[in-house]
């Protein structure tokens, strides 16, 4: 089945995505790893579209994760730069699209010039009724957990239930993700979305994230659609 928006019924309706594999990318063509990353934007902006056309109603992608500070001071700080700078100039963008905008993660611990223009293309993007993009940084889902269970002690609940556990995470309210795809032929989901994943269908690629455009994201939402989602039964 080709996906569509004819057969809702069918098609996830939060699709989330590990973007990996900028770094071999750039190696396999004798570049520093930041031209990786440059041109793994390049498919962000193709599989955004490509599931907001297709009539997904939230995308997660998975940029920055609180274990990606060990990563040297250069790429960490080239990273910072390439994300303030894609976020300004991508939310033009996904304002045409018109595209929703969110963040999850420990986000308070980013830069400030990073945070500043966060909070900008949120803000001009929050009328739009469209998709909503999720972008995961410095993001983790073991600490996503640990602060979810810090907040409901804060709160000074007794217990928690999942519904009220679920209200507590970073991306609340999004509901879980459906299908997660991973690129770059590995086949482990690195602390993301360990919550939310409980029963959500995996689509493994070797396609390295630059060379993962709007094609093969189709052909990862025809086959879950081709699928039987047996949510635990």
């Amino acid at each position: 089945m080709s996906p569509n928006k004819s057969d809702p019924a069918r098609l996830p309706a939060h699709v989330a995505v590990i973007m990996d594999g900028n770094r071999r990318w750039a190696k396999k063509r004798g570049l520093p790893a930041i031209a990786g990353h440059k041109a793994g934007v390049d498919s962000v902006h193709a599989v955004v579209k490509a599931a907001s056309d297709a009539g997904v109603k939230a995308l997660t992608i998975y940029a920055f994760s609180t274990e990606n500070w060990n990563r040297s001071k250069l790429e960490v700080s080239a990273l910072m730069f390439l994300l303030k700078r894609t976020i300004a100039a991508y939310a033009e963008e996904l304002d045409r699209e018109n595209v929703r905008l969110m963040f999850s993660g420990r986000t308070e611990q980013l830069p400030a010039a990073a945070r500043a223009v966060m909070s900008e293309a949120v803000s001009r993007l929050q009328a739009n009724t469209g998709m909503t993009l999720n972008i995961a940084l410095n993001y983790g889902g073991r600490q996503e957990i640990l602060d979810a269970a810090n907040r409901a002690l804060a709160s000074g609940a007794k217990a928690v239930d999942e519904e009220s556990f679920s209200r507590l995470m970073y991306t609340s309210p999004l509901p879980d993700p459906d299908l997660l795809i991973r690129t770059s032929g590995e086949m482990r989901i690195s602390n993301f979305l360990l919550w939310q994943a409980a029963y959500s269908e995996f689509y493994f690629t070797d396609t390295l994230w630059p060379d993962f455009g709007a094609a093969e994201f189709r052909k990862a939402l025809a086959e879950y659609q081709a699928r039987e989602r047996r949510r635990g039964k």
